[in-house]
């Protein structure tokens, strides 16, 4: 039997204390034993008396020496990196932090397409260097937005975009499961759809599928006043064919959180090019992270102890 309901391991996301994260679980859960590991050298014990650990990384053999160990809630959504052969052989389930990032993603991609759409560089420009001087901008009513990925953050995405009268169409692996956008497609029907896309999104995962999904080919088919949104994974755009296309404006913009590789270095070609915005992977930061990612373990706890199905599982 666990001595220890749920277990915090000592590891900040975008500079938040897991100290505050502990907090909110023990509040969410009164009547369970909620610790922190404060250091990693108290790990390997505090887990091996755990039901439950939380965080985004643990070493394949403090999962083996945890013989009470039911459930590694990752803290992050992806959970590739994880030492899952020791899940599976120690019959450990694994949830993701998947909706967490959605709102504050969602809402990074509306602040780029719509500064885009307005010429709000423009503007910022003309603000700081004290100019008075009309440009033109466009609108983004009308627009033809494809979101490549489905998932939270991406209908997320796709949710804020339907007040704006846009024209949406949505990516995924198993377009006959539907989504949120005006039509949903496949990847086999990606580059077919591309010469009719104003402003393509990328907030799928790394796959072997998607990875150097947007190429030189993929440029070339999109519209010369096309825009590039990247949450996704660096990896998703070949780099070169991107710095290629904004550099020959064969790509009117483009938006990157991620970049590849990342963090971008110092004299990168992207730094220095006037179309293009690079922000250091911060689309998910949200003040509410913990309280998001304590919904989620809090919920499964009383999943757990009926027996029902956990909610976000990775594998």
């Amino acid at each position: 039997m666990a001595e220890i309901d749920v277990l915090v391991l000592n590891q900040p996301i975008h500079g938040m204390s897991p100290r505050e994260y502990q907090s909110v679980l023990a509040n969410r859960l009164p009547d369970k034993r909620v610790e922190l590991a404060s250091k990693p050298s108290e790990y390997h014990e505090l887990v091996a008396q755990s039901r439950i650990v939380t965080g985004f990384e643990i070493d394949a053999e403090r999962v083996k020496s945890a013989d009470d160990l039911e459930l590694f809630a990752c803290t992050f959504a992806g959970t590739d990196h994880l030492p899952t052969d020791a899940f599976a052989a120690n019959d450990v389930r694994v949830t993701n932090a998947s909706g967490v990032h959605g709102p504050p993603a969602a809402e990074q991609v509306m602040a780029y397409v719509l500064s885009f759409a307005r010429h709000l560089d423009r503007g910022w420009d003309q603000s700081r260097d004290g100019t008075w001087s009309h440009y033109r901008a466009d609108e983004l009513q009308g627009a033809t937005v494809t979101v490549v990925g489905t998932g939270a953050i991406g209908s997320a995405i796709l949710d804020r975009l339907d007040p704006f009268g846009v024209d949406t169409i949505g990516v995924r692996n198993s377009p006959s499961k539907g989504g949120p956008a005006d039509e949903i497609i496949g990847f086999d029907e990606f580059e077919e759809r591309l010469p009719e896309t104003d402003y393509l999104v990328l907030a799928c995962p790394l796959t072997e599928k998607t990875e150097g999904l947007v190429d030189e080919s993929a440029f070339d088919l999109l519209d010369p006043d096309s825009v590039l949104v990247n949450i996704a994974r660096g990896e998703v755009v070949v780099t070169d064919a991107l710095v290629s296309a904004l550099k020959t404006n064969n790509l009117r913009g483009a938006a990157l959180d991620v970049t590849d590789p990342e963090p971008l270095p110092d004299g990168h070609p992207l730094w220095n090019l006037d179309n293009c915005l690079v922000t250091p992977h911060n689309a998910g930061h949200t003040p509410k992270y913990w309280e998001r990612m304590a919904d989620i373990v809090a919920e499964n706890v009383e999943r757990l102890d009926s027996g029902e199905d956990l909610r976000n599982l990775a594998q």
